[in-house]
């Protein structure tokens, strides 16, 4: 079985605990991620949310967190209720001044394989590629008026 990895990188213009509180602040994922009902940085805490395609199914996902540096590194498991497999997100900060580049990478998505096409790294990379770019880019980075 092929490792099957996804990362995604972007750059931020917004210092480095600006971004590190937008991924880690229930209240504040709330505005660019999912509906957590609880988040807490801390290694062993459990966390879960309910997600999938527009207009397709939704998936129960079960993570938790592995790994803390705090205003550096996150990491968390990311499984489904009922299905087979488990995975990794982790999340890197890199101080860049005034700007923050964030590395976002999905390690263990070959444990998916076969479930079905939701589970595909194409998906992956596509919903990533949507909270990075786009989601938390316009959460971190508000258009001016």
């Amino acid at each position: 079985m092929k490792k099957e990895n996804v990362v995604v990188e972007r750059t931020f213009n917004a210092p480095i605990d600006k971004v590190w509180r937008a991924i880690t602040d229930k209240d504040e994922m709330k505005s660019w991620y999912f509906q957590l009902e609880d988040f807490k940085p801390k290694v062993g805490f459990k966390f879960d949310f309910t997600g999938g395609p527009d207009n397709g199914p939704q998936y129960l996902h079960l993570c938790e967190v592995t790994e803390v540096i705090e205003g550096k590194k996150l990491t968390h498991s990311w499984r489904y209720d009922n299905y087979p497999g488990n995975s990794f997100v982790t999340w890197e900060l890199f101080d860049k001044g005034e700007q923050t580049l964030l590395r976002l990478t999905h390690t263990g998505l070959e444990t998916f394989e076969g479930i079905g096409p939701d589970f595909a790294k194409t998906s992956f990379v596509g919903g990533w590629t949507y909270f990075m770019h786009t989601a938390l880019k316009n959460y971190l980075e508000p258009a001016e008026s």
